[in-house]
């Protein structure tokens, strides 16, 4: 039977937190997800059998993939992309677990911005995936070699890498906002909020904290979000969001 996911906040999580959770319960619920057990994916075979299903590659978006996950563990070897334990899981822990974020953004187009694109995860995959154009922004120089690299050999002319704090990034706006363990959900926010439009879908995944994170911002951030359940690993979740955060909005509660 279908689980329908139903994230409470509990209590309390701080002493500060307390007093407030008390005056103010709040619920995540998602009238969207229901993703049973059986939908965790559980070995490669199933990674590579539901982007099969859900996002259908061509026989060239295969190849751009495969080639992209054997560059990807041939630089691990070179400087810490991913971690050692991941490779032989490479397909559910981080293609797959990239790959998920086009089904909370479909029908969409226009820029995609990925914050701390570190190694293309999830913004490569997901520019092997789609022709949305795509900006990836990293910071660390070997790093973007790494993302130039990949993007060379892939012919993925529709991606841009920015070599820069997302402080230096030229303001632009953004369709699609997402970021993979770039930083704390309220610093995160606060630093790109000058991309955002009042269209823009924001996609986090932040892993089992990402309930206690989103409690910790202000509640006009907090409207914006939902929960999602992670099809890779059955304790993360992926917060989905829609909207512009105004200087207005900033810091009230």
């Amino acid at each position: 039977m279908p689980l329908r996911l139903c994230v409470r906040l509990s209590k309390p999580l701080a002493k500060a937190q307390r007093h407030e959770d008390e005056q103010r319960p709040f619920r995540w619920e998602s009238e969207r997800t229901t993703v049973t057990h059986a939908e965790i994916l559980s070995d490669e075979a199933a990674a590579r059998a539901w982007i099969a299903d859900e996002i259908s590659p061509t026989i060239e978006q295969w190849g751009k993939l495969d080639r992209f996950a054997a560059m990807l563990v041939a630089e691990n070897g070179q400087q810490n992309l991913i971690a050692a334990s991941t490779i032989e899981t490479l397909w559910v822990r981080h293609i797959a677990d990239s790959a998920q974020l086009l089904a909370f953004d479909r029908g969409r187009d226009g820029l995609w911005i990925d914050l701390g694109s570190g190694p293309g995860l999830p913004g490569l995959v997901v520019a092997i995936l789609s022709d949305r154009p795509m900006l990836l922004v990293e910071s660390r120089r070997r790093r973007c070699d790494f993302l130039r690299q990949v993007v060379g050999v892939l012919d993925l002319a529709h991606v841009e890498v920015a070599e820069a704090s997302l402080e230096r990034v030229e303001t632009r706006s953004a369709s699609t906002i997402s970021a993979r363990a770039f930083a704390p959900l309220d610093k995160l926010i606060g630093l790109s909020t000058r991309f955002s439009t009042e269209s823009t879908r924001w996609l986090l995944p932040k892993g089992r904290n990402a309930v206690k994170e989103l409690a910790l911002l202000p509640e006009a951030w907090q409207r914006m979000f939902h929960v999602e359940q992670s099809r890779t690993d059955a304790t993360s979740l992926i917060l989905v969001g829609d909207g512009q955060i105004g200087a207005k909005q900033r810091g009230k509660q």
